[in-house]
């Protein structure tokens, strides 16, 4: 390995504390875990590990310096991102226990639906920025540089977002009652509706 890639393993470090912090993809994955299980968040997953792997190498080769120029596009950005997030808060509230099949509400979040978020995710920006600025080699090619550091850090945040998938599908076998479900994804549906407080800021 070139010298220049010993950065790896504070990267992994630093992917892992930001991962397995909470924030809008954590809140997610723990209410789609609990109510449909692991391996149908599994897309949801990938979307996120696939959308902020798009996401940082577009950090890196450019797009940060577009939305400084052009801020407006920035700020739709946010907007669309809240909206969207506000209206998947509501179907997770709204949704009803899983044992009641044939449900609108019961479709767990798809790959691309997962994948698009992230660029409106204010947590994915952070981790992006910080990741372009502090540890992308400058020797070598700019785009496969990008494009291993991006892959690099989505290897190490894939088994940090099953950790929360995993506590969520843990949830749902304690979780009995209609009742109890009810108000567990009211809970999750609010504290998903909060993190537009993040993005708006």
């Amino acid at each position: 390995m070139s010298s220049q890639w010993l950065v790896l393993g504070p990267v992994a470090l630093y992917i892992m504390s930001m991962t397995l912090t909470p924030g809008p993809n954590n809140v997610m994955l723990t209410a789609s875990g609990a109510n449909f299980g692991f391996r149908r968040t599994l897309p949801h997953m990938a979307g996120i590990v696939g959308g902020c792997f798009i996401l940082f190498s577009s950090i890196a080769l450019g797009l940060g310096v577009l939305f400084e120029r052009f801020p407006a596009i920035q700020l739709g950005l946010r907007w669309l991102g809240s909206a969207y997030l506000l209206y998947l808060a509501w179907k997770i509230a709204s949704a009803p226990p899983p044992n009641l099949k044939g449900s609108s509400h019961s479709i767990p979040l798809t790959f691309w639906q997962a994948a698009a978020f992230q660029f409106a995710n204010p947590k994915a920006w952070i981790m992006g920025l910080a990741l372009m600025a502090g540890f992308l080699p400058e020797n070598g090619s700019a785009v496969v540089n990008a494009l291993i550091l991006a892959g690099f850090a989505e290897l190490v945040a894939m088994p940090c977002l099953a950790v929360w998938a995993g506590f969520g599908m843990a949830i749902g076998h304690w979780i009995k009652s209609d009742g109890a479900w009810r108000a567990f994804n009211i809970i999750m549906g609010l504290l998903t509706a909060a993190c537009v407080i993040l993005i708006l800021r």
